[in-house]
């Protein structure tokens, strides 16, 4: 099952979105972002920073350009107790740097898709 959320935030010309989805193991990661990226619009994006709890107790983050957003996404997704599902906060950057204000924005789009996912389990 895949949540998606689009236009969760805007700011400053930068939008975001977030998607996520039960997974097994890194191949349900790689097979999760795959299917993602399909989508073109996806695929063209910015960042699609993402990170993953697995059952077996290993953790995988990637930051793609977003420097600290994957540990952000990590830490919610250990803090939530919530293994084997991948999370991913994609941005299109608009042409202004957001600073700080940015982790601000993936917290929100966790956040956003954390209740999402409660609701459908």
């Amino acid at each position: 099952m895949m949540i998606r959320l689009n236009q969760v935030v805007s700011d400053r010309g930068s939008r975001y979105a977030v998607a996520g989805g039960s997974v097994q193991g890194r191949a349900g990661v790689d097979a999760f972002l795959a299917d993602l990226k399909r989508d073109r619009k996806i695929a063209k994006a910015t960042h699609n920073s993402w990170a993953v709890v697995l059952s077996d107790g290993g953790a995988l983050r990637n930051d793609d350009g977003e420097s600290g957003a994957g540990a952000v996404i990590l830490k919610m997704l250990e803090r939530e107790g919530l293994t084997d599902t991948v999370v991913v906060v994609t941005r299109w950057y608009g042409g202004v740097h957001l600073g700080g204000d940015r982790f601000a924005h993936v917290v929100t789009c966790v956040r956003a898709f954390l209740a999402e996912w409660r609701k459908a389990n």
